[in-house]
């Protein structure tokens, strides 16, 4: 039954020295370290192997929830892992321990209150904008491939492949297509 430390930053800028000393402090006899965002658990090798570490009976320490996951679905499924291999969390400055039951629960709470929170704030995104269309204030992003087309036509009469023409007009491959097929079907 092992203390096992996890420790994340986001760009190589940052210093992982804090958390480090954190999870020491915590008696980690192992900590895997890593600098790689959050935002999802793909490309995080140090926590894959982390992850690959622990045993049953072990408990993962990490410092914020936020080291651990950015999404509340990576999050619920990372738990759900931890859980079905029977090893617990340990989140420092949270105070959550899910070997306890009311720290499963308060993890439980807290996921939940932080997706609320992101659908609450995507409702009130969304009504903003259906706001601003309304007054005539949001119009979108302007098309760039068709402010480019007759650039775009131009390369194609030239001989120049699809790809040259997204690389030289600084597009997409398919936005060359569809100018291609909006100016065929204009004919």
């Amino acid at each position: 039954m092992a203390l096992v430390g996890y420790v994340r930053v986001s760009s190589l800028d940052q210093d992982t020295t804090t958390q480090l000393e954190r999870v020491t402090a915590a008696h980690c006899k192992k900590v895997f370290s890593e600098k790689e965002s959050g935002t999802s658990t793909k490309h995080r090798t140090a926590l894959a192997e982390c992850l690959d570490y622990l045993r049953e009976g072990d408990t993962l320490v990490i410092t914020k929830i936020d080291r651990l996951a950015r999404s509340a679905r990576d999050l619920h499924n990372l738990i759900h892992d931890l859980e079905q291999r029977h090893i617990s969390l340990l989140v420092l400055d949270q105070r959550i321990d899910t070997s306890t039951p009311h720290g499963r629960a308060f993890l439980g709470m807290l996921a939940t209150f932080a997706e609320f929170e992101t659908n609450i704030r995507k409702e009130r995104q969304l009504e903003g904008i259906a706001a601003a269309k309304a007054k005539g204030k949001y119009t979108g992003r302007k098309p760039t491939a068709q402010n480019k087309a007759a650039e775009i036509l131009s390369l194609v009469d030239q001989g120049l492949t699809k790809v040259g023409i997204a690389e030289h007009v600084g597009i997409s491959v398919a936005s060359v297509y569809n100018v291609i097929n909006k100016t065929k079907q204009a004919i």
